[in-house]
């Protein structure tokens, strides 16, 4: 099992407090799904990437793939009538490693985000299409609906007469943020294809930048210290930029071991401890 450590450049007063063991009770942690979102470009794999604005709560200005927690729309109520095409919750739930319940909430929440962060849906009239152009203002309509919780994701598809396409989906990978961290998340990292004539967007209020990346470039980006990337999403972004191609990236599947960062201070240094799978 590799250990690789990331540096921590400026250690803030919850991580201190942590290392001296003075923090106290870490807060609960939240399940997540976060979608890295591929095609193949001009000189390989390219990502959907946002960097989150200075005022988010977690990972300000960090760089991101479409993501969040999962909430009550995504395992209540009608999510259990979603229409579903492609692996069912219960194979979900062997893939990922958990339990029904939460793996199918995991892929409508992964499905949502992605929707409601770049306007891209993984959905379509019949279990073999998807949608295509979805810059009508209609669609926009539903997207603010979903971000305002006026409406679920089952809701619409049903409303839209459209199913919702797990098979889309790969699996690539599952992290848990540390305990010294003010908000927590244990998330999966998921990966899709951009369907054919649906282009993602910069249209929210969480980022003030998303735009397809080369995973070349923001690693330079990372090294010159000129973007801030959190562990899980350097990892999962040299995933990407070995990849042969768009396809095969999200047919294979990554692992779903839990991998949980250990903040440690080596040799006057603070660092990032992770055992990778």
């Amino acid at each position: 099992m590799p250990t690789r450590d990331f540096a921590v450049h400026r250690p803030d007063e919850r991580a201190r407090s942590f290392l001296d063991g003075t923090l106290g009770e870490p807060p609960a942690v939240r399940p997540a799904a976060t979608v890295q979102l591929v095609r193949d470009g001009a000189d390989g794999v390219e990502v959907f990437m946002l960097r989150r604005v200075s005022s988010m709560a977690f990972a300000p200005q960090a760089w991101v793939f479409p993501g969040g927690g999962v909430d009550a729309r995504d395992s209540e109520g009608e999510a259990s009538d979603l229409p579903w095409a492609g692996p069912s919750p219960a194979q979900w739930a062997q893939r990922l490693g958990c339990d029904e319940t939460l793996a199918r909430a995991l892929v409508c929440a992964a499905v949502r985000e992605v929707f409601e962060e770049c306007g891209v849906l993984l959905a379509g009239p019949r279990p073999d299409t998807v949608v295509g152009d979805l810059r009508d203002e209609s669609w926009g309509r539903d997207r603010a609906g979903l971000l305002a919780r006026e409406h679920s994701l089952a809701q619409l598809l049903v409303r839209r007469g459209l199913v919702l396409r797990s098979d889309l989906l790969g699996v690539r990978a599952h992290w848990v943020t540390p305990p010294f961290e003010p908000r927590r998340y244990d998330t999966w990292f998921f990966s899709a294809l951009l369907p054919d004539g649906q282009v993602p967007d910069d249209d929210t209020t969480e980022a003030d930048v998303a735009q397809w990346v080369a995973p070349a470039w923001i690693l330079g980006e990372l090294q010159e210290r000129r973007a801030t990337m959190l562990p899980p999403t350097v990892v999962a972004v040299e995933a990407v930029a070995a990849a042969e191609s768009a396809a095969t990236f999200v047919a294979t599947d990554g692992s779903v071991r839990a991998v949980e960062p250990e903040l440690l201070e080596v040799d006057g240094e603070v660092v990032l401890r992770a055992r990778l799978p």
